[in-house]
């Protein structure tokens, strides 16, 4: 019997969160990924709050026209920048169940390039 990718995929979230947590010194970077865009968001897990986030919908990422793979290393680099204005330097990465390939892998290389530690 084959599991359906939606479901696979929220099995191996469920793994990973049970793992990862978020704290005020190092918050948890998660990565939501659509069909079209991709999303990510910096998170203290103790306190239930977001710390900041960042998508391809924002303005300076949207308006270009690139690859969602290059679309992506913006959205890296920009929550790098918005976590350093807040004076956050280390992070736990969740990578919500999707595989660390592509425009996950290539948001994580970025936030890493801005100055995120993970």
């Amino acid at each position: 019997m084959s599991v359906s990718k939606q479901k696979r995929r929220l099995k191996i979230k469920k793994r990973i969160r049970n793992i990862i947590v978020g704290t005020k010194d190092a918050p948890r970077l998660t990565v939501f990924r659509s069909n079209k865009e991709i999303y990510a968001s910096l998170i203290d897990d103790t306190k239930g709050i977001t710390i900041c986030s960042a998508s391809s919908l924002e303005q300076t990422v949207s308006k270009e026209k690139i690859t969602k793979t290059e679309k992506a290393g913006l959205v890296g680099s920009l929550i790098a920048k918005k976590a350093s204005e807040k004076g956050v330097k280390k992070c736990a990465f969740d990578r919500n169940g999707y595989l660390y390939h592509g425009r996950v892998k290539s948001l994580a290389d970025s936030a890493r390039e801005g100055g995120l530690n993970f």
